[in-house]
């Protein structure tokens, strides 16, 4: 059974932090790309970061240069790293296995909150 499980999220203050983690059954992650959308109220599911099995990474424009996704095989979780956190980065972030614009599974999701 595919099992994708999101921890990590909260509420956190403007210009803060926050590491998000995925952990993933052994059977896809070593051959699927991983990566992680978001939703916010209201707004449609948008693409934040993507991983490929080998490690290539793609960034939303909004997030490159504070968010850092990354991988780790041999714990079969997959991370994103958040900095300068803003308002607008408040969602529920999925975690999803699988192509960059047509994931082949999901998480639950776990809500990020920016405020102070």
């Amino acid at each position: 059974q595919v099992q994708l499980v999101e921890s990590g999220g909260g509420l956190v203050q403007p210009g803060g932090s926050l590491r998000l983690s995925c952990a993933a059954s052994r059977s896809i992650f070593s051959i699927y790309a991983m990566g992680w959308y978001r939703q916010a109220p209201g707004k449609d599911r948008e693409m934040v970061a993507h991983i490929t099995s080998g490690g290539s990474t793609n960034y939303a424009d909004s997030v490159k240069g504070r968010f850092t996704i990354s991988r780790d095989n041999a714990k079969s979780q997959v991370y994103l790293q958040m900095n300068d956190l803003k308002p607008e980065d408040t969602a529920v972030y999925y975690c999803y296995a699988g192509r960059m614009l047509s994931p082949t599974y999901w998480g639950q999701g776990t809500q990020v909150t920016v405020s102070s």
